[in-house]
């Protein structure tokens, strides 16, 4: 099955693969088939975003569309970045090494034992027959002091996973993709595509 990643982010595509290639799903970034679109997530929940991201990918393609809306919420912080992860600050001066650092600054007066946030994960399929599936993942950690390791991208480094005691940058991708909040919701997805009909067991 050919489906369309609405994502012009290539370490999404590279990570989303890993895992999807073992369902018989080929995913091709939209930008290969010459689609420059920049989407508007005006929803309020992960869901909301992963659908619009999707539905509107889809609609210019022709093709199935997946999306991935996905973030870090921290407890001390309201749940923040969350939906807003990719844009924390708003400000485009900021790239993901930025945000990550903002992120830090914020959480400077923060105890260790309120440093408590999860990643969380929203994948969405929207079918030209109108078809849509849904699934979320979570992973849940606590938010390190200053950086840690260099694999992963966004927010990684200073997620800290306690059940390997390390952080998300020091996984080698093969071990992420076992346990992320991504490997979580696209395994909730695979099993939604099973039953739809859409995917390989």
């Amino acid at each position: 099955m050919k489906i369309v990643l609405a994502s012009k982010n290539p370490h999404k595509l590279k990570e989303i693969s890993k895992i999807t290639e073992q369902f018989g799903i080929e995913l091709v970034l939209q930008s290969q088939l010459g689609i420059d679109l920049d989407v508007e997530e005006t929803g309020s929940t992960f869901e909301e975003n992963s659908y619009i991201k999707a539905k509107a990918v889809m609609e210019a393609s022709g093709l199935p569309a997946l999306a991935d809306d996905s973030g870090i919420a921290v407890d001390a912080l309201n749940g923040e970045p969350g939906i807003y992860s990719a844009r924390y600050g708003f400000d485009d001066t900021l790239d993901d090494w930025g945000r990550l650092l903002l992120l830090l600054r914020n959480m400077e007066q923060v105890p260790d034992d309120r440093r408590q946030g999860k990643f969380v994960c929203v994948i969405t399929l929207v079918t030209p027959d109108g078809g849509c599936i849904q699934a979320r993942g979570e992973v849940h950690g606590t938010i390190l002091r200053q950086p840690v390791g260099s694999s992963g991208f966004g927010y990684d480094p200073i997620f800290y996973y306690p059940p390997l005691s390390c952080s998300f940058a020091q996984l080698p991708p093969e071990e992420k993709n076992r346990v992320s909040h991504r490997a979580q919701a696209l395994k909730l997805f695979h099993s939604k595509l099973l039953e739809a009909g859409y995917a390989n067991k």
